[in-house]
């Protein structure tokens, strides 16, 4: 689907039913009034306190009966609400709540939530509670309610865990989807984790900004409290999602050369991969996100710090009336005015301001910051340019190799028209072949930029490159070493167009005994590739 966030939807729309329904049970009912709960504060207030006692009974597995419920809201409204109600009306209130609100008086309630992928709406059903026949000591049959499902849900809703401990139980619940190779859910529980980070970084800056406008509005324990979350995001997640990352990246490393050297991905392993990626991407926004968090809590605390400094210091300021102090002394006694840059003076101690200073106007100005940056340039001894010479000449080399490399696949292939790498493995021999496949990690990179792109349209890409300008990063690219080639080599100059597909044949092409970059021998198996060029007539 285009909007991959409105994917579980109904599930999110049946969070917001089990409120909307209890609401629409409950409001506008005239039972309220009798026993004097006016406002919709007081209802809820109530709805709740007797949900809260269901699920206390629930837990403990012990009968919760309608007399049950009478005499916990009797002891309730004495000790804390105190209305004129007697133990009659608290049954027969519990009654109303318990039967009518969450009940609906027997009948079925629903909630819509619109499913995107099939386009409709999805029906859900709401039950806050349910029923069981027990049996008192005296043998006699009495109903016992309990929490659903969704009265479980709806309560614990109502308060969520700890602040401190969100963020911790979304990474263990990141971390078994991510064992159990649940990738759309891993999805899901790494933009919570995101999600936290960013609410933690929207506190700091709201923080920050009141104790900017005022120091004292900001109490010590609202302070402590944001010190203390700080703390508990800050302290080992970036090595934690540092892990996952590396973890994530190896997983989708794996899907990647499958793809490229055994098979072809099927539609769920593309899904994964995909989803492996989207984690990577959420990931990286995380670790930005706790670097930002672990930087600004520095920042609120040498900010508090000096505000709050700035604020004792001002409590020692004396202060006087300029009426009597100054301007009164100055008509008893004038010959004090000689001494009055004393009594000013520390009103002036502040930056001077600038000034626009005419004849420099028609001066030649000169850039300043070409000077500055020669002046704070660190100068390079000797080993230090030797150094950068000699990574320099090993990037030439490199490119170089990949530039005959890629040469050689042209020869072989502008030879016939078409071939298949299959043909190609048997032709090569020899210094051809090392030619062809200088290391493992060069021979690689550029079958996967052939795969990637199909289809290469020489003409298009000079095009292409006479009407932008491109920065050289100094790394691989293989339109620029194509374009060298096709312009520069006479072999190559009637090539118009270059093609690269899979052939679907089934058939592994073994290259043995091929080195790495650090030497070592390796053997390199890839799916049978066909290789097209296309020449000006």
């Amino acid at each position: 689907m285009q909007f991959e966030f409105l994917k579980h939807f109904p599930r999110r729309m049946k969070n917001v039913g089990l409120y909307a329904v209890l609401v629409q049970n409950s409001i506008q009912k005239a039972t309220w009034k009798k026993y004097k709960f006016q406002t919709m504060d007081e209802q809820f207030n109530m709805i709740f306190t007797v949900l809260l006692y269901i699920m206390e009974q629930s837990l403990r597995e012990e009968r919760c009966t309608m007399d049950d419920i009478g005499a916990y809201i009797d002891t309730i409204n004495m000790q804390y609400f105190q209305k004129p109600m007697d133990f009659e009306d608290c049954r027969a209130l519990g009654d109303f709540i318990v039967n009518v609100i969450l009940s609906n008086e027997g009948k079925v309630m629903h909630f819509s939530g619109f499913h995107f992928e099939q386009k409709a709406y999805q029906e859900m059903n709401i039950s806050y509670v349910a029923n069981r026949v027990v049996y008192s000591e005296q043998d006699v049959k009495r109903t016992s309610y309990y929490l659903t499902d969704d009265g479980y849900n709806l309560l614990l809703s109502t308060l969520e865990i700890e602040n401190n401990m969100k963020l911790t139980i979304h990474e263990m619940i990141f971390q078994m989807h991510l064992e159990k190779q649940n990738y759309d859910k891993a999805v899901d529980e790494i933009k919570n984790v995101f999600n936290l980070l960013r609410i933690q970084l929207q506190k700091i800056q709201e923080a920050m900004g009141k104790i900017r406008r005022n120091a004292l509005n900001y109490s010590v324990k609202d302070y402590q409290e944001i010190l203390n979350e700080n703390l508990e995001t800050i302290s080992d997640t970036k090595q934690k999602f540092q892990n996952y990352r590396e973890l994530v990246k190896s997983r989708a490393k794996e899907l990647e050369e499958s793809n490229i050297n055994v098979r072809r991905l099927t539609e769920k392993e593309e899904e994964k991969l995909n989803h492996l990626k989207e984690i990577e991407h959420y990931l990286n926004r995380t670790i930005d996100e706790h670097q930002k968090i672990l930087s600004s809590h520095f920042d609120l605390k040498s900010l508090y710090t000096k505000e709050l400094e700035t604020l004792s210091q001002m409590s020692l300021i004396q202060r006087f009336p300029l009426r009597t102090e100054l301007y009164d002394k100055i008509l008893e006694y004038p010959d004090a005015l000689e001494h009055l840059e004393y009594f000013l003076r520390p009103l002036f101690c502040q930056e001077i301001g600038k000034t626009y200073n005419l004849n420099r106007a028609f001066q030649l100005q000169r850039p300043i910051r070409g000077k500055k940056e020669a002046d704070t340039a660190e100068p390079l001894d000797f080993d230090a340019g030797a150094w950068e010479q000699e990574q320099e000449l090993r990037r030439r080399e490199k490119l170089r190799r990949y530039e005959q490399s890629l040469a050689c696949l042209l020869r072989h292939v502008s030879a016939k028209g078409e071939v298949s790498l299959e043909e190609i493995s048997v032709q090569a021999k020899g210094q051809d072949l090392e030619t062809l496949i200088p290391n493992v990690e060069i021979f690689k990179e550029i079958m996967v930029e052939l795969i990637r792109n199909k289809e290469i349209d020489i003409p298009a890409l000079r095009k292409e490159q006479s009407e932008y300008i491109q920065e050289q990063s100094g790394e691989f690219q293989l339109n620029l070493v194509l374009l060298h080639l096709t312009g520069n080599c006479r072999e190559f100059l009637n090539i118009v167009q270059i093609r690269t597909y899979r052939l679907q044949d089934g058939k592994v092409v073994i290259f043995p005994d091929v080195p790495d970059e650090t030497g070592t021998k390796k053997s390199i198996r890839c799916s049978n590739i066909m290789f097209q060029i296309i020449k000006e007539e």
